[in-house]
């Protein structure tokens, strides 16, 4: 349910997520942050205009940002740790336990987690989420008729686009044949998991070469696992890359975790950051579960706790973005779905330094480019009236302590989530 909004607001956004040609708001503040009065009409932005009067410590305006894009979950799993627990914290614990959960998945089970998972989202802030889906043995079928229906049912609140997470070797079978092709006709991707956890072995460069070749045939996009790992630095990445240097699908190509691509030294990390560049792909990275299962060694914490070298992929003109991952399942205990949260671990996990234009666009107008978006989440007279925004006054306020919030979707106020109390300071927004 949705109450009525304001027909104005008055508030600071970033410079970064407002069109450039709005020239007369200038440059922003040192933390790249705008004043600004929006008016509204018909779920729009209809005009945008400097604030009349600069914000004061006493009087500050809040601090808001367009809907975040999180280009990487997993629904149908989502929720299970309290059944599969990984008190280990071991990618093979993990792993081991997905397995199982898998062969016990209902059709249920997927609606119920799904509808809980998307129903989060909305309240918190996100506009569209991808979601892997587990595409092998006994859980496929549940986990993709629960998904594709909840596509549907969510459709103009949260987009869902979904990829189809098997092993590479299926992509050649018959059966991989038939999914792939079921996949194309719901516009989703194909995917699967280069490198650890699971062995390399030599078949690993016929599978993927087939799996872009099936891509390429289908039209369909590809978001792959490559490298979730603290050894064999960049093995994944740097077969892919060999293989699509040879001949390129026209399609779309994700590289989802790229972590230990971090272990690798400066200049072998430049030049394979180049050879993604010239090759039009893009990276997700994804802190909280990398974090949680890297880096564990007979019971201890090891130095190699890697994530993609976010900077260095992005000087070299990689898209990146930032995604949340697993939410309360064997492979992360932790999560819901709070876009928030994820930017404010992000923040010390990336340095992602959220008043410059690349440490806001990962999780912004990067993903929305990713997923193929309508809107870019950039505001501009014309666009949808859609905003998160927080009680923080400034990134430093927002990174300080968990922001409380208010979602505006084509400028009607959202109710927030269970989990939160507005504001008062966020209660008067829009009020005479």
């Amino acid at each position: 349910m949705a109450a009525a909004g304001p027909s104005q607001l008055s508030l600071r956004l970033p410079r970064a997520l407002l069109d450039p040609d709005l020239r007369e708001l200038g440059c922003g503040d040192a933390d790249g942050l705008v004043a600004v009065r929006l008016q509204l009409s018909h779920g729009c932005i209809a005009a945008i205009t400097p604030h009349p009067a600069e914000p004061t410590a006493v009087a500050p305006l809040p601090l808001a940002i367009t809907p975040p894009v999180d280009p990487h979950v997993h629904l149908d799993k989502a929720f299970s740790w309290p059944d599969f627990p990984n008190r280990d914290g071991t990618m093979a614990a993990a792993l081991a336990l997905n397995l199982r959960e898998g062969q016990q998945r209902t059709l249920a089970q997927v609606l119920e987690r799904g509808e809980r998972a998307l129903e989060l989202a909305w309240r918190y802030g996100l506009r569209a989420l991808r979601s892997h889906v587990d595409s092998g043995g006994p859980c496929a079928q549940p986990s993709w008729e629960a998904l594709l229906a909840l596509q549907q049912r969510w459709r103009g609140r949260v987009e869902l686009q979904l990829v189809a997470l098997a092993p590479l070797q299926c992509w050649q079978t018959a059966e991989g044949l038939a999914l792939a092709r079921r996949v194309a006709a719901a516009s989703g991707l194909l995917g699967g998991v280069l490198g650890p956890p699971y062995p390399r072995d030599r078949g690993d460069r016929p599978a993927l070469q087939g799996l872009l070749r099936l891509a390429g045939e289908l039209g369909c996009g590809v978001d792959l696992h490559v490298d979730e790992a603290a050894t064999a630095p960049a093995h994944g990445l740097r077969l892919l890359v060999d293989l699509l240097e040879q001949g390129r699908p026209p399609v779309p190509i994700t590289c989802s975790h790229a972590s230990s691509m971090g272990l690798l030294r400066p200049e072998p990390q430049r030049r394979l950051a180049e050879r993604l560049a010239a090759l039009e792909l893009s990276v997700v990275t994804l802190p909280t579960t990398n974090f949680w299962l890297l880096g564990r060694r007979g019971g201890l914490t090891t130095p190699e706790r890697p994530l993609a070298p976010v900077r260095a992929l992005q000087r070299a003109g990689v898209p990146v973005a930032l995604g949340a991952d697993n939410v309360q399942d064997p492979w992360y205990p932790a999560g819901d779905f709070d876009p928030l949260e994820l930017i404010r671990l992000s923040h010390r996990a990336a340095h992602s330094s959220l008043w410059s234009r690349q440490g806001l666009m990962p999780f912004t107008t990067v993903p929305a480019r990713m997923l193929g978006l309508a809107w870019d989440g950039v505001v501009r007279p014309g666009a949808p009236a859609d905003l998160l925004i927080t009680n923080a006054g400034s990134w430093s306020e927002l990174m300080a302590r968990p922001p409380r919030r208010r979602v505006l979707r084509a400028g009607a106020w959202l109710e927030p989530p269970v989990s939160e109390q507005v504001d008062p300071v966020l209660a008067s927004l829009g009020a005479s």
